[in-house]
């Protein structure tokens, strides 16, 4: 695992390769937008990740916010019951490569990765 843009423990960990590619994709987009995490009923294991961008003023007063050098990352209270301590990294690897999801609440995880139970 790499080194991770943390200064403490948090909720959601990113790794720093994640939080280049993440600031990379949201310089595409040409906002500033800050990236929502959660789960939802679905994929092979049960439960499948979320994640995408979303406007900052879409942040809602009870939501966990976890800021990374003024970038926000986002779960709602319910997700972070799934996703506390949860490692985001990303590899550019031809083969696996992606956005990897290291959860320890996982008791299975699906052979692609993008779900749990």
């Amino acid at each position: 695992m790499t080194q991770t843009a943390q200064s403490q423990q948090r909720g959601i960990m990113m790794s720093d390769a994640a939080l280049r590619h993440v600031l990379a994709l949201r310089e595409q987009q040409g906002k500033d937008l800050c990236l929502r995490v959660g789960v939802r009923q679905g994929g092979c294991s049960g439960m499948s990740y979320t994640m995408d961008f979303e406007d900052p003023s879409n942040i809602r007063e009870n939501d966990e916010v976890f800021d990374y050098e003024g970038f926000k990352v986002v779960c709602d209270p319910k997700s972070m019951l799934y996703l506390y301590g949860l490692m985001l990294d990303y590899s550019n690897a031809l083969i696996g490569g992606g956005f990897q999801f290291t959860n320890p609440n996982a008791n299975q995880t699906c052979g692609c990765g993008k779900s749990f139970s």
